[in-house]
C-alpha cells in the first residue's frame, strides 16, 4: 500500500474494540458532524453516529422518521473530523428489516458512501439472522438489545425495560443470539443493573451501556444530552455542561450589542485602502 494514503493516526478498529472485553471501558458518545467530532475524538473510543440525529438535530419526536440518506451524510460529516475512533452508524427504521438482501445493500452503501467502519442494527426477533448474514460478507456490525428506540410505535412510548421475569429471559436471550451472530459488541439501553450486569458475563461481546449501570464494559450517551443542550434529560444521563445556557448568554449578548451598535466595531471592520502617494 502507498505510504501517501495512510494515515498518520491509528483508528481504533473493530477487532480492538472485540478485544475490550472485560478490560478498560470503553468511552463511546454520538457524533453528528465534524468539528464535533474532532473534538471528541480524542477522548472517545467510538462515535456513534446514532439515528437519535432525529431528534437531536432534527426536531422529530421519534427516530422512525430518519431515513438512510440522513445518516450517510452525517456520517460523512463525522468521518470528515474523526481521525482515531471507530466510527458506527445506525442503520435506520426501515433499512434493515425488508429482507436480507436489503440490509446488505444499504449497510455497503453506508460504509462506502462514509468511510465508517461499521454499522449498528436494533435487534429485534429477525435481527439475529440479519446480523450474520452482514457480517459473513464482510460488514462490521453492533448490536442493540434492550429499551429499542426504532420500536416506540409498538411500546408506546420510551420506558425501561427488563424489569418482568418474561421480559428480562428475553431481553437476555436476544443478548445471546446477538452475540452468537457476530456482533463486535452489544448496546444494553434502559435496562435494570441486574439484567445488565447477567448480560455482559453471559456474552463473550462488549457491552456497552446506556442506562444500563456500571456493570457494562463501557458507556454511550447522547452528546447533546450531556453537553446540557436540552432542558430534559432522562434519569441516566449526566449533564457534564450547560451549553444551553453558554448559547443563549452568548446570543442575548450578541443581540444586545447589535442593537446598540456595539458591534461590528472598528476592530471587525473593513476599510478601503489609502491612496499609495507618489
Amino acid at each position: 500500500m502507498s505510504s501517501q494514503i495512510q494515515s498518520p493516526i491509528k483508528r481504533i478498529t473493530v477487532p480492538d474494540i472485540r478485544a475490550r472485553k472485560g478490560g478498560e471501558p470503553i468511552v463511546v458518545l454520538t457524533a453528528y458532524d465534524a468539528p464535533t467530532a474532532a473534538l471528541m475524538d480524542a477522548h472517545c473510543d467510538i462515535l456513534l453516529v446514532g439515528d437519535s440525529v432525529g431528534m437531536a438535530v432534527h426536531g422529530l419526536t421519534s427516530t422512525v422518521g430518519v431515513t438512510l440518506e440522513m445518516m450517510i451524510l452525517h456520517g460523512q460529516a463525522v468521518m470528515r473530523g474523526a481521525k482515531r475512533a471507530l466510527v458506527v452508524i445506525d442503520m435506520p427504521f426501515g433499512s434493515y428489516e425488508a429482507g436480507l438482501e436489503t440490509a446488505y445493500a444499504n449497510a455497503v452503501r453506508v460504509l462506502k458512501e462514509t468511510g465508517a467502519q461499521a454499522v449498528k442494527v436494533e435487534s429485534g426477533p429477525t435481527a439475529p439472522a440479519t446480523i450474520d448474514y452482514l457480517v459473513k460478507r464482510g460488514v462490521p456490525v453492533m448490536g442493540h438489545v434492550g429499551l429499542l428506540p426504532q420500536s416506540i410505535n409498538i411500546d408506546g412510548s420510551f420506558k425501561a425495560k427488563g424489569r418482568e421475569e418474561g421480559e428480562r429471559a428475553r431481553i437476555l436471550q436476544s443478548a445471546r443470539d446477538t452475540a452468537d451472530a457476530g456482533a463486535f459488541a452489544v448496546v444494553i439501553e434502559g435496562v435494570a443493573e441486574g439484567l445488565a450486569r447477567e448480560i455482559t458475563e453471559a456474552i463473550d461481546k462488549p457491552t456497552i451501556g446506556i442506562g444500563a449501570s456500571a456493570a457494562c464494559d463501557g458507556q454511550v450517551l447522547v452528546s447533546s444530552d450531556m453537553l446540557g443542550l436540552f432542558d430534559w434529560t432522562p434519569k441516566f444521563v449526566r449533564k457534564y455542561a450547560d451549553l444551553r445556557g453558554v448559547i443563549d448568554q452568548a446570543v442575548a449578548t450578541y443581540a444586545d450589542d447589535v442593537r446598540a451598535r456595539r458591534f461590528p466595531a472598528e476592530v471587525e471592520t473593513y476599510f478601503s485602502k489609502k491612496p499609495v502617494s507618489t
